[in-house]
């Protein structure tokens, strides 16, 4: 065993408590020290790091050769000894930044997302990096792509987004437009991204550049971390490219070939953690972007335009509520949003947009009040229908909106939004059923069931053997 010249205390299994940490201390083995774990038959060679406050009392976690952190169970048939030492060090070295007149200028809102980030070891949080050095060290090609400059919001949890939050993020995106920057990116957890993005979307009149959500589903100490390269092309969309609408740019693929543009308004999360999670559903997306840049598979994409007509509309009401139909579903739920002041709801209906004949009396209550309640599909893929079925008729008779092909998302915040501007009942039906900024589509395309989206290379060869 490589001789440990610690001091008394220097170094101490940090973060480790109880047995497990006198276990340690009594084998000699502190903090980076390189370890080698022997459990029955397999055997586990890394970097015993920092171990989160938050971490079981009888667990070690390692990182391995791969990149990646490992979590080892410690029992008493489990041996550990210390083979070497490395001091961690996981600080991003400085960089220096100069602005450089030929690149656009592109200006980063952070909100709490970690496109680009480092580790805690102590918490187990992720740490933005969000000094123009942290992030040109973290993503060195931003160097000769733009001139980035980041400015925080706030930094919270993306599903303690309220609305206020998004009525101040297109304040702040609106400023940075009248100041003159080429393209907005808004650093946002992954989780409420589309929310906040079909929010904006409806906020931002007239936009003249473009704003591109963005962020990672993977943290930064990992070598499968899509952050730098989402940042990379979020930037390149945002200064370079020639549009002007407010979208999503998320990995489209498992690997790091391409990303996706996605219109924010029909833009969905599908999968807790993969890394391709963002799908445009009952469409195709705006395009794809990877090193050689944008290729634009709709036509309809809303190129640059003149600043004068820009302005922002956030006038909203946020005493909205959405409600997910299901079998066996209580009326007193919407009574009680009713009774408790909501001005508005959304209701996730099933199939072509139903609920339960129980909640008939609850609906006659919402349009006796003038409360609007607008519905739209489950399945997520297609429109609502309420003529086909008698149910369907019986809703539309007390009063019920139809949402077109609108995503939860969407409506959520359409309804907000336009509230904020009328209470009568009859404009906001107007409004809700006229397409603002591509949240309802005319009609679904050829490829708009495609969850694979219809776009990547080889799709057809694949389409054809399936």
């Amino acid at each position: 065993m490589p001789k440990n010249n610690k001091k008394p205390g220097e170094n101490d299994p940090e973060g480790y408590r109880g047995a497990l940490r006198e276990r340690l201390t009594k084998e000699g083995i502190r903090t980076w020290s390189k370890v080698r774990i022997t459990k029955g038959e397999a055997i586990y060679d890394g970097l015993l790091l920092p171990r989160s406050q938050h971490t079981s009392d009888n667990y070690v976690t390692l990182k391995v050769d791969t990149g990646y952190n490992l979590g080892v169970l410690m029992d008493q048939d489990t041996k550990i000894e210390m083979v070497g030492y490395q001091k961690g060090h996981y600080q991003l070295p400085h960089v220096d930044v100069k602005f450089k007149k030929e690149l656009p200028n592109v200006t980063l809102l952070g909100t709490g997302g970690t496109v680009a980030s480092r580790l805690d070891y102590r918490t187990g949080a992720v740490l933005p990096a969000f000094t123009p050095e942290e992030l040109f060290s973290a993503v060195p090609e931003l160097t000769s792509t733009v001139n980035l400059t980041p400015k925080t919001l706030y930094q919270i949890l993306s599903e303690n987004f309220r609305p206020e939050y998004w009525v101040r993020t297109a304040e702040a995106v609106g400023k940075e437009i009248e100041g003159g920057v080429d393209g907005v990116i808004i650093g946002h957890g992954t989780d409420t991204m589309c929310t906040t993005g079909a929010a904006l979307a409806y906020f931002l009149r007239n936009l003249p550049v473009p704003v591109v959500l963005v962020g990672s589903q993977r943290s930064s100490d990992r070598p499968s971390s899509d952050g730098p390269r989402n940042i990379l092309y979020a930037a390149t969309l945002a200064g370079r490219e020639n549009f002007a609408e407010v979208v999503v740019c998320m990995h489209g693929g498992t690997s790091d070939s391409y990303n996706l543009i996605h219109r924010a308004v029909r833009c969905r999360k599908m999968h807790s953690s993969r890394r391709d999670t963002f799908r445009t559903l009952d469409d195709i997306p705006l395009g794809k972007i990877e090193d050689s840049g944008a290729t634009w598979f709709k036509k309809d994409v809303k190129p640059r335009t003149s600043r004068e007509d820009f302005h922002v509309d956030a006038k909203i009401d946020p005493r909205v509520g959405m409600l997910y139909s299901y079998p066996g579903m209580n009326p007193d739920i919407l009574d009680s949003m009713v009774d408790r002041g909501y001005h508005g709801i959304v209701i996730i209906g099933t199939g072509l947009g139903h609920v339960g004949t129980d909640m008939f009396p609850a609906l006659e209550r919402c349009q006796e009040e003038e409360i609007p309640v607008v519905l739209i599909v489950e399945p997520l893929f297609g429109y609502i229908h309420l003529r086909v079925y008698e149910t369907g008729r019986d809703m539309l008779a007390r009063g019920v909106i139809e949402g077109g092909n609108m995503l939860p998302s969407a409506a959520y915040t359409k309804l907000i939004w336009v509230l904020g501007h009328t209470q009568n009942i009859n404009e906001v039906k107007t409004l809700m059923q006229t397409d603002i900024a591509g949240e309802i589509t005319q009609r679904e395309g050829p490829r708009g069931f495609l969850l694979l989206q219809g776009v990547e290379q080889g799709i057809d060869e694949l389409l054809k053997r399936l």
